[in-house]
Parts: C-alpha cells; structure tokens; sequence
C-alpha cells in the first residue's frame, strides 16, 4: 500500500470537483481542504465543462438531489469521461429508496467510473444482492460482503469501496481488508461522505484507482481511530470537527504506526 500517496497529494494539491449534498457540503469541503488537496463545488450545469477541465478528479454524492441535479449530473460525468477525469460514486440509500437505485443504475450503465463507495446495503443493492438497507445506514443481510463487492467491480469494471465494521476494497479480483474503525463514524453523519470525496482526492494523483482507494481507505480511517481514541468520552458532536483537525495533522508516519490492513 503507497502510504506514501498522502505526500504526493499535499505536493500536488489537486483540485477535487464535489457535487455534493446539502446536509454534508460544508464536512466534505473542509475534509478536502484539511487534507491537502483543494474543494470546488457547483451546482450549475452552464459551468460544468469549465468545472471538469480544471479539476484533477470528480465525486459525486447522490445523498440529496433534484431532477435539475440530475440533469447536472449527467452533464458532468459525461464531460469527465470525455476529459478522461476519474469518478468516484457515493451512491447514498439506493438500497432504501428505488428511485434513487433506478437513477443511480442509469447512471452507472451510461458513464465509466473509477470507485463506488457506499455500505453493504448500497453495495448490494448495485450489485444485485437482496438486503434489507435501512435509510442511510447498511441495515442486515445474509450475503457475503466480500464476494457482493467483488461482483459489483466486476459488473462496472472499477474499484469498490464497501464500508462498514471492516471496510472492503476489491477491483473484482484483489481485495484488501482495512480494520481501523470507530462507533463515533455512524454518530457523525457525513462520515462516509468525506471518505468518498477523500477517496476522489487520491484517485486525482494516482492513476492506479485501486490503489488509490485502498490508501484513501487507510488514511481517513487510522484519522478517525485517533481522533475516537484520544476521547475521555464518545462525544458525537465533537467528533465530526476533531477529524477534519486530524486529517490536517496525520502524516505518514502515524498512519504507517497505526494502519491495521490485510
């Protein structure tokens, strides 16, 4: 694993295209800036070219949107396939709500992209996998979290990010296992979109997406691991907050000392 990905990026500060939701925007941007790479956002269809051209990688949340942001969207990642620009989907509750499945499908059939991040439940439901999503979080199911986000790589030909207890990474083939966690990530909300959009800022400086995830991966969850850690006490509130301060000071060497991963 190219720890070692976290000097490069603060080296070439990329520039992270978010089309992000309104409950989460300001963690998102503020985890980006923290890092070392630098947060744009937009909701205008006319400036996406512009947008695209500029920007080294895009991340789309689909965790609240509007047919107008889905026209967006769509123009978007249609410019960043063209512009050959990496996506990365965090394609929030389609295991919940068959609108977004159906939307999040279409999407995923029409445009090539580098990772999808999401939980078991979101995972699953791409892939084609009974479970029982509950809202946001991944409810339960019966299946093997391994072997469903293998086939949803697979299926789209791209890196999977599946979070949870253990977050796994798979290009379909590989799987790596990261085993950093805290409880404190479900108590934030936000937590999994700031991985996804810390996952787009990788994959802007390493064309190896697989790689790219799986370090992203290490990197936010050893920051959250120190963060719940260094608590008397689970403070939700303090939490969100603490781990945009942690993902300023992590460097490698922390990471490296605390990255537990198989």
């Amino acid at each position: 694993m190219k720890i070692d990905l976290l000097d490069t990026l603060r080296e070439k500060n990329p520039i992270a295209f978010n089309i992000s939701n309104f409950v989460t925007v300001q963690d998102v941007a503020n985890g980006i800036n923290a890092l070392g790479a630098s947060p744009i956002m937009s909701e205008e269809k006319n400036e996406a070219e512009a947008m695209v051209q500029m920007a080294n990688s895009v991340t789309v949340n689909l965790g609240a949107f509007t047919e107008a942001q889905l026209n967006q969207i769509d123009t978007v990642t249609t410019f960043a396939n063209q512009y050959d620009k990496p996506i990365v989907i965090d394609p929030v509750a389609v295991g919940a709500v068959s609108y977004r499945l159906e939307r999040c499908n279409e999407l995923l059939a029409q445009k090539k992209v580098a990772v999808i991040r999401g939980n078991a439940g979101e995972i699953a439901a791409l892939a084609g996998v009974e479970w029982n999503a509950k809202g946001i979080d991944a409810g339960e199911g019966a299946g093997d979290l391994v072997d469903i986000a293998k086939k949803l790589a697979k299926k789209y030909q791209c890196t999977v990010v599946e979070s949870g207890k253990t977050d796994i990474i798979t290009n379909g083939d590989a799987v790596v296992k990261v085993f950093n966690e805290s409880d404190l990530f479900k108590l934030h909300v936000g937590s999994g979109d700031m991985l996804s959009s810390t996952i787009g800022c990788f994959v802007g400086v390493e064309p190896d997406y697989f790689e790219a995830a799986q370090t992203a991966t290490v990197i936010f969850d050893v920051a959250g691991e120190v963060v719940a850690k260094s608590m008397a006490k689970p403070l939700a509130g303090s939490f969100g907050p603490q781990l945009i301060d942690e993902l300023h000071l992590i460097d490698t060497k922390t990471v490296e000392k605390y990255a537990n991963f198989e």
